[in-house]
């Protein structure tokens, strides 16, 4: 298939701006995978979505305050976001000046830091920075939350540290929230705990490459970002044990997936840790998920192809297509969909 098989028209208003005052209080929009019936929810009717026994598997990757600002000696104005911690005095970063630094160009930063251009990896730079403490520590006091690009604000706010972070993240290492999981608060988490529905949590740190637009018409030809991932014996050791009572994998958004998928690629779930860079379009044949939560996605890119591929490409259009009609909420803080999938037999 072609990037533009996935473009639809979104109207700008329809990009949500700011997180709601409650997390749990969004729409959620509920797709039969199989009858591709639509149905309006809130995303508090999880709980009567989800059967007893059923597993929901949790992302608990961390949002780091990864974007920086500084300054070359020249003047010249430098935006860092941070793709990944290397060391304690070094990291993998994205550069937007309006000239490109060259290697050992010093850029200063706010409270005394600077650091210096080591070496470039493709469209990424090396970065060795002066905090004696290291790089996390450093990133705590003059670090920003990378906010993503459709979000019209340029620095974050208050709000921003606490919303635009799950309620049980405790792995730091991502530059963007598995947004999915922004809806779930301590109450909601307990309602479906006294159902008995089951969880687990693997940790993929999601890549700023989430926010880079597909370039290529041709998908076959596109290549993802690599990014961190885990998935240990308690996660397989729950999966299995749904899978003998009969009961579904539900992976919350669409890093929980791909981890999931990346560590059951050879056909049954094993643990896994390493990178992923597990493009999944329609397709591709799915090993371990049963029904997912996730967002509303951006046109034409990797995430929309993934929940295309999970619940079919015209069912997904056609609810997207939905979704604008009824005004829902797009983006990181918007609303969000449960959909089973297309061929799931549960």
């Amino acid at each position: 298939m072609l990037k533009s098989d996935f473009y639809y028209d979104l109207p700008e208003h329809l990009i949500a701006q700011e997180p709601l005052l409650e997390r749990s209080a969004s729409r959620l929009l509920h797709l039969d995978g199989r009858s591709a019936l639509l149905e309006d929810r809130r995303f508090t009717d999880l709980v009567n979505l989800l059967d007893t026994g059923d597993l929901l598997v949790f992302n608990d990757t961390s949002v780091i305050p990864a974007r920086l600002f500084g300054n070359k000696a020249t003047g010249g104005k430098v935006e860092i976001l941070i793709e990944r911690v290397l060391n304690e005095r070094s990291a993998l970063a994205h550069l937007r000046a309006s000239k490109t630094p060259n290697e050992g160009v010093e850029i200063h930063l706010t409270a005394g830091y600077c650091c210096k251009v080591k070496a470039r990896r493709k469209d990424l730079y090396v970065l060795e920075f002066n905090s004696q403490d290291g790089v996390e520590a450093m990133l705590s006091i003059i670090g920003q939350v990378p906010l993503p690009p459709y979000i019209h604000r340029i620095e974050d706010d208050h709000r921003d540290r606490t919303r635009y972070q799950t309620v049980y993240a405790r792995q730091p290492g991502a530059v963007a929230a598995p947004t999915a999981g922004l809806h779930f608060d301590n109450g909601l988490l307990e309602g479906l705990k006294a159902k008995g529905v089951d969880t687990a949590f693997l940790t993929l740190h999601v890549g700023s490459g989430t926010f880079q637009p597909v370039r290529v018409e041709n998908l076959d030809a596109h290549r993802m970002h690599p990014e961190y991932c885990r998935v240990d014996e308690t996660v397989v050791e729950r999966v299995n044990l749904a899978r003998q009572r009969g009961k579904r994998v539900v992976a919350v958004g669409t890093t929980a997936v791909r981890a999931l998928e990346t560590a059951a690629l050879e056909g049954g779930l094993k643990p896994y840790l390493g990178e992923t860079a597990l493009f999944i379009k329609p397709g591709f044949h799915f090993n371990c998920v049963d029904a997912m939560i996730t967002n509303f996605h951006l046109p034409e890119s990797t995430l929309l192809t993934l929940v295309c591929a999970f619940g079919g490409y015209e069912p997904v259009m056609a609810a997207y297509r939905h979704a604008v009609e009824q005004a829902y909420r797009f983006f990181s803080y918007g609303d969000a969909m449960f959909l089973t999938r297309r061929n799931s037999s549960s």
